[in-house]
């Protein structure tokens, strides 16, 4: 169907507007490193680009650097640069190792010295040294995914949890300057938030985290009491940060590629956040409301919806937040949504979200699958699967969010 190819023009187009690379480069030439060493730790899912584009830009300036970044999404060695590949979205032993060279490569640095600190989505997980036992912050950050915690939530619990998020990286970093370049991947672009802020100021307080833990019951140590409770930087004066890109930009670059191909595109939202279900139901009846439309039509909304899990199935929030949709878009006439995690990856699953139309219920009910039952086992992944529902893009090297495209065709 040519919907379906229009689906796949938007995805790539989108995907490939968001790239980091320029944005890096755009950051860093002509910047002036005088004095002493100049060293680069990047962190996230887009380490790599990043860190990349940084490395050829800084040439024999740059003295050694560290790139941590999630399993599969490295390309190769980096001149004068340590790569590490470790877990997400739950730190692992190599998080932790990878974390401590990037300490040791900081706490050396002296005044005169300059850290360039390449930051993208996923670096909460894969850039990490706990302050109490890893196997406490593994549990609390399990508790925190599956009860439904926002990602503003999570990090203001995490910033204290450890000894680099929340601003420590900064301070490590001193007396030396750091110079970071950010790639949003949180709704708003707060940069104390993103990737936990390590080289950020900490506006969250204690009390606000302690009230986090109470309102999700977490079951805590009192070491991870006591860490609650220990404040985090409110101000560093030895960083600059430059925002390179975000959701609004993935929104507006998916809404360019709709209007090359002939629909109206209305942009509803970039700061979706709601349970992916609810998305996918209201976007399913935004389409059902414009059924009798003469022109195509293309609504965007982005953001980050939130899965509470109540059963133990495989998916990620995109995958539920379209299959949620496939329920109401039953029998719709020539429309398509489609729901994407720019990084490539959605949830701890190969997939990078998820599509559907019309007629995918009712071939999911010919697979006997009931789109009730997947969705209460948070087991959307299988259920698209089987009806080539799953959007496969591998490791993209961006990281701003997740963009949902609803697609109403009509003849020109």
């Amino acid at each position: 169907m040519q919907i379906h190819t229009d689906a796949n023009k938007i995805i790539a187009g989108a995907l490939a507007a968001c790239k980091p690379d320029a944005a890096v480069r755009k950051a860093l030439e002509g910047r002036d490193f005088s004095g002493g060493r100049v060293v680069m730790t990047a962190i996230g899912k887009a380490a790599w680009e990043m860190a990349a584009s940084a490395a050829a830009i800084l040439g024999d300036r740059l003295e050694r650097g560290m790139v941590i970044t999630k399993y599969g999404h490295s390309h190769g060695e980096i001149p004068r640069c340590a790569v590490r590949e470790c877990g997400h979205p739950m730190p692992d032993a190599n998080s932790f190792a990878a974390g401590e060279e990037a300490m040791a490569l900081a706490s050396g640095l002296e005044a005169g010295d300059h850290m360039v600190f390449l930051v993208s989505g996923g670096g909460s997980a894969l850039f990490e040294s706990p302050v109490i036992p890893p196997e406490e912050l593994l549990s609390v950050t399990r508790q925190l995914l599956a009860c439904g915690a926002d990602i503003v939530e999570i990090n203001t619990i995490r910033k204290r949890l450890s000894a680099v998020k929340g601003g420590r990286f900064a301070q490590l970093c001193a007396p030396a300057e750091v110079f970071s370049v950010v790639l949003s991947d949180i709704i708003g672009d707060p940069l104390d938030m993103i990737a936990s802020g390590p080289a950020c100021p900490d506006p969250a307080t204690c009390a606000q985290a302690m009230e986090i833990a109470e309102k999700y019951c977490l079951t805590l140590s009192a070491a991870a009491r006591e860490a609650l409770g220990r404040e985090t930087p409110k101000y560093l004066d030895n960083t600059e940060t430059r925002i390179t890109g975000s959701v609004r930009e993935l929104c507006a670059a998916a809404g360019q590629v709709c209007t090359s191909l002939g629909y109206q595109t209305i942009f509803l939202t970039d700061q979706m956040c709601c349970e992916a279900r609810e998305a996918g139901s209201f976007l399913a009846s935004v389409a059902r409301a414009h059924q009798d439309t003469e022109k195509s039509l293309a609504f965007i909304a982005g953001g980050e919806t939130v899965v509470h899990l109540t059963g133990n199935g495989k998916g990620g929030r995109n995958q539920e937040l379209a299959l949620s949709a496939a329920a109401g878009l039953r029998e719709t006439r020539d429309t398509l949504l489609l729901s994407l995690g720019s990084d490539g990856t959605d949830g701890p699953t190969d997939a990078a979200g998820g599509i559907v139309d019309g007629s995918t219920a009712e071939k999911l009910e010919e697979k006997g699958v009931s789109i009730y039952q997947a969705l209460r086992q948070n087991n959307a992944y299988p259920a698209l699967a089987a009806v080539d529902g799953l959007i496969m893009t591998g490791p993209t090297g961006t990281n701003v969010n997740d963009v949902a495209v609803l697609l109403i065709k009509r003849p020109r």
